[in-house]
């Protein structure tokens, strides 16, 4: 009589059976966490690039916004210079219409006809060589106004030159800070939709890890000064546009500590890029300016141990960061 019993499991098939429940476990388990970071990932790194997007157009408005200013100083000197040499034509033209007056009111007579009937010839000689030295004034005069209304006219059409770069430039102005404005809306928006913690964790600085800064009795005492500055900063908001005291973008920080030092720097982190002469980041010390980016739209100082001091993006305030935390385009020493 044959026998229906089940062949027996072996125990090398039983833990090949066990295995592959394991195996799917952790593979269920696992889905989850890999679901969420994928969006999360992307989420950090479309927020990343919305504020490198806002911080070129920072840097765009920023420079745009000096070049505005340093126009309306210009127009603003050229309108007073209009001014003067206005006043001046106008007394030119008082001290010609004078003379002009006195010699109507002479006569203006043949003077050989005023000398056969002058009473006194002697006296009529006298005012006679008056005359022609008042005539020889007046000529004079006359090539003074009409160089001073030459320079008038010149100077009109520079200002009006002027004036017209001015316009175009706070257009510039405007259409950059819509950009930004844009830009930023985005990024805030994107933040608002992470949980509190993936925001904690992307604001999350290394002021915590706070850096040595040793041998600063070796710097050059503007550099010192001017770390001394931007340290000073530590907390304060990131706003776009600013240059200090109370709120900074990455290039205002940098220009406002070094004017603490009496250095001037260009208003933009471009322009700053070559505001000295350039050293391997091998060699930075600190209060060097690091700039990021191939654009420059980015700039931090130096401070050692490997760290940065910076503005970092609007929401953030200014912090320690470490040295590579975006390309490194160029170290300068102001």
């Amino acid at each position: 009589m044959a026998s229906h019993r089940r062949p027996a499991t072996s125990g090398c098939d039983r833990g090949a059976a066990a295995l592959c429940v394991l195996s799917a476990a952790a593979a269920a388990l696992g889905a989850v966490p890999a679901a969420h970071a994928a969006p999360r990932d992307s989420a950090r790194a479309e927020l990343d690039r919305l504020y490198a997007q806002a911080e070129r157009a920072t840097e765009d408005y920023d420079r745009a916004d000096e070049r505005a200013d340093k126009l309306r100083h210009e127009v603003r000197d050229a309108q007073d210079h209009i001014a003067r040499t206005q006043q001046r034509v106008n007394s030119l033209r008082e001290r010609l219409g004078s003379l002009a007056g006195a010699e109507y009111r002479s006569g203006g007579i043949d003077p050989a006809v005023a000398l056969l009937f002058s009473a006194d010839p002697d006296d009529y000689l006298d005012k006679a060589s008056v005359v022609d030295r008042i005539g020889t004034r007046q000529a004079g005069q006359l090539r003074e106004l009409n160089g001073a209304l030459r320079d008038l006219a010149q100077e009109r059409a520079e200002a009006e030159a002027k004036l017209g770069d001015l316009e175009h430039s706070r257009k510039a102005v405007a259409a950059h800070k819509r950009k930004v404005r844009e830009r930023l809306t985005r990024a805030r928006q994107l933040f608002d939709s992470l949980s509190a913690a993936d925001r904690a964790d992307y604001n999350r600085s290394s002021r915590s890890g706070r850096p040595g800064l040793t041998g600063l009795g070796d710097l050059d005492p503007r550099a010192a000064a001017a770390l001394a500055a931007a340290r000073s900063a530590l907390g304060r908001p990131y706003v776009w546009g600013a240059n200090g005291p109370s709120g900074f973008d990455c290039s205002g920080l940098m220009q406002w500590s070094y004017a603490r030092a009496g250095v001037q720097l260009p208003r933009t982190s471009q322009a700053q890029r070559n505001a000295g002469h350039r050293v391997p980041l091998s060699q930075a010390r600190p209060g060097d300016l690091v700039i990021y980016r191939s654009d420059a739209s980015h700039v931090a100082m130096y401070v050692g141990d490997g760290q940065v001091i910076h503005a970092p993006h609007p929401g953030a305030a200014v912090r320690y960061d470490r040295v590579g935390m975006l390309p490194i385009s160029a170290v300068t020493r102001p």
